[in-house]
């Protein structure tokens, strides 16, 4: 049974940092194509970072310089480690996985097969 947990969300003042996790059963993430992608109030989801299948990263823009994606292959999860926060940051986050190829650097919503639950960020001004 695949499932995935996100933990790690909390409210924060800006600068502030948090370190997002995604534990993963049913599948090994390594072999995966992982994204973390997040859902402000009346906006639509986005990526915000991706890991694939050879550990390349990418990010969208307004994250770059300040979040990372990375993996642990013995503990199959997904981290998003997330410094100098910002309000525009806060949002819901979700790692979400699709079978093998990434097809695109961040690829959309429609392309990802598994979901987690997703967890609040909060950054306050």
């Amino acid at each position: 049974q695949v499932q995935l947990m996100e933990s790690g969300g909390g409210s924060v003042q800006a600068g502030g940092s948090l370190r997002l996790s995604c534990a993963v059963s049913g599948f090994t993430v390594s072999r995966y194509c992982m994204v973390w992608f997040r859902q402000a109030p009346g906006k639509e989801r986005e990526a915000v970072a991706t890991i694939d299948t050879v550990g390349s990263t990418y990010y969208t823009d307004s994250v770059k310089g300040r979040f990372t994606i990375s993996q642990d292959n013995a503990k199959n999860t997904l981290y998003l480690q997330m410094n100098s926060l910002k309000p525009d940051d806060t949002a819901i986050y979700h790692c979400a996985a699709k079978t093998r190829y990434c097809q695109f650097r961040l690829p959309p919503p429609s392309l990802m097969t598994d979901w987690g639950q997703g967890t609040q960020v909060t950054v306050s001004s």
